[in-house]
C-alpha cells in the first residue's frame, strides 16, 4: 500500500503562485509514476503534470506548459507542484496520485487540496 498526503493549497489571486506537497509512505519503492490531477466543479478530472519517479522525465499537459513545475524529491517521497502565473481556470481540487507501471491507470490517491484563483 502507498498513502499520499497533499498540502499547499489555498486561496490566490490571479498572477500569484502557490507550491503543492504530497508525501508519499508506505511502499514507495513500488512507484514508477506520479500525477497531479484536479477536477473543477462540474468538470471531469484532468491529468495536469506527470513524472517518472526514478528519471524523472515530466509531461503537462498544454494548459499549463510554463507555468507549472512538477518536480519530486527522491530521499524526502515528496512529490511537488509549482504553480506560477494562476488564472481563475486553475480553481479546483488537486489531487496527486501514484502508479505502479507507467502506461496503466493510477492506483492511489491522495484526499486533495482546494486551489482557489481570484481575479
Amino acid at each position: 500500500q502507498v498513502q499520499l498526503v497533499e498540502s499547499g493549497g489555498g486561496l490566490v489571486q490571479a498572477g500569484g503562485s502557490l507550491r503543492l506537497s504530497c508525501a508519499a509512505s508506505g511502499r514507495t519503492g513500488r512507484i514508477l509514476m506520479l500525477g497531479w490531477f484536479r477536477q473543477a466543479p462540474g468538470k471531469e478530472r484532468e491529468l495536469v503534470a506527470s513524472i517518472r519517479w526514478r528519471d524523472g522525465m515530466k509531461d503537462y499537459v498544454e494548459s499549463v506548459k510554463g507555468r507549472f513545475t512538477i518536480s519530486r524529491d527522491n530521499a524526502q517521497n515528496t512529490l511537488y507542484l509549482q504553480m506560477n502565473s494562476l488564472k481563475p481556470e486553475d480553481t479546483a481540487v488537486y489531487y496527486c496520485a501514484a502508479s505502479l507501471t507507467y502506461a496503466g491507470g493510477y492506483d492511489y490517491w491522495g484526499q486533495g487540496t482546494q486551489v482557489t484563483v481570484s481575479s
